[in-house]
């Protein structure tokens, strides 16, 4: 069984028991959270497809650890200008992880 979530703009394929990373977010850690943004359910032969949510449908998860992604440097260039600037930028993350979906 699996399911296509909405969470924070993005979309997620999670099932039960996988580990998921989404942009950071303000929750304790070990606490859990509802997600209600089912795109689609689908248990082996049944596939639900929201319009454009499932009705009835609840992915709960359990928040682990923030941290941080590895730096990603970016780098601006003009010919001829004499211009060069480098910048860093690491992006906050959270792992989730998916306990039960609920909705077949």
């Amino acid at each position: 069984m699996y399911a296509l979530v909405e969470y924070k703009g993005k979309q997620y394929k999670v099932e039960k028991g996988s580990k998921i990373r989404v942009d950071k977010i303000a929750e304790e850690q070990g606490s859990t959270i509802s997600i209600d943004t089912v795109l689609m359910l689908s248990n082996g032969d049944t596939v639900s497809i929201g319009t454009p949510y499932v009705a009835n449908a609840k992915v709960s998860a359990t928040v682990g650890e923030s941290f941080r992604d590895r730096k990603v440097i970016v780098y601006k260039y003009k010919s001829k200008k004499d211009y060069h600037r480098t910048i860093g930028h690491r992006q906050h993350y959270t792992y989730l992880t998916i306990d039960t979906i609920e909705g077949i």
